[in-house]
């Protein structure tokens, strides 16, 4: 009688585990009675920093967006054309999924004067390089991307901020300025006040107040590397 129990387990358990195996034959798309949701992912075509001189047709690189493993459409927040105004812009691209949720993700986009663009000293000018702010050890990088145009690394020369980048101008002589800008980086408006570039004595050096979430106003200097 014990071998029969034992034996009438064993089948039990056996059939329970065909059973739950069975659970497991979900109809496509679907996991215990629910809809699977796929989420968007998109990233941005080129580069993240484009300059575009007034008056002449950009060309958009536009963005990949995918979704459950294929390709799908996106909108953006704004076209930049030969009509746009100077200025600086966030291009914003967004996919969905049916069921509204989204992914986003930017270019900044620099409208050139056409005037600045032709200048001789501006457009001969390079203010490149890698700038110390002693204060806290830390080095903001500026790169030339355009005529009179810079990305500036960190502008602020923050602890914890190297990933942060601003918009910077040179549209006039040595004149610069963090013009004011939308920053998606700092989620709010920057620019800089009192901005003095010193291209010598070597090595060069500049300072600012930096106008941002949080910064203060304090007069930031920095002395190229």
């Amino acid at each position: 009688m014990k071998k029969l129990a034992i034996f009438g387990s064993l089948f039990f358990l056996l059939s329970l585990s065909s059973c739950i195996k069975d659970n497991f034959n979900y109809p496509q798309g679907t996991v215990a009675g629910y809809k699977i949701i796929y989420f968007p992912s998109i990233a941005i075509n080129g580069s993240k920093f484009q300059v575009v001189i007034q008056g002449t047709s950009p060309t958009d690189s536009g963005a990949t967006a995918v979704l459950d493993g294929a390709p799908v459409q996106y909108t953006t927040s704004m076209t930049i054309t030969n009509q746009t105004s100077a200025g600086i812009y966030n291009v914003v691209y967004t996919a969905a999924n049916p069921q509204g949720y989204t992914a986003s993700d930017f270019r900044v986009v620099v409208v050139v004067p056409a005037s600045v663009a032709a200048d001789p000293v501006v457009g001969a000018n390079d203010f490149s390089g890698t700038y110390l702010r002693a204060a806290t050890g830390v080095t903001s990088t500026w790169t030339k991307i355009g005529p009179g145009v810079y990305t500036v690394q960190n502008p602020g020369g923050a602890a914890g901020a190297e990933g942060l980048y601003a918009i910077l101008t040179n549209y006039s002589g040595n004149d610069i300025e963090i013009p004011s800008q939308s920053s998606l980086y700092f989620n709010g408006t920057i620019s800089t006040s009192g901005a003095v570039y010193k291209p010598t004595p070597a090595p060069a050096s500049y300072s600012w107040v930096f106008n941002a979430p949080n910064y203060g106003t304090s007069v930031r200097k920095f002395v190229e590397q």
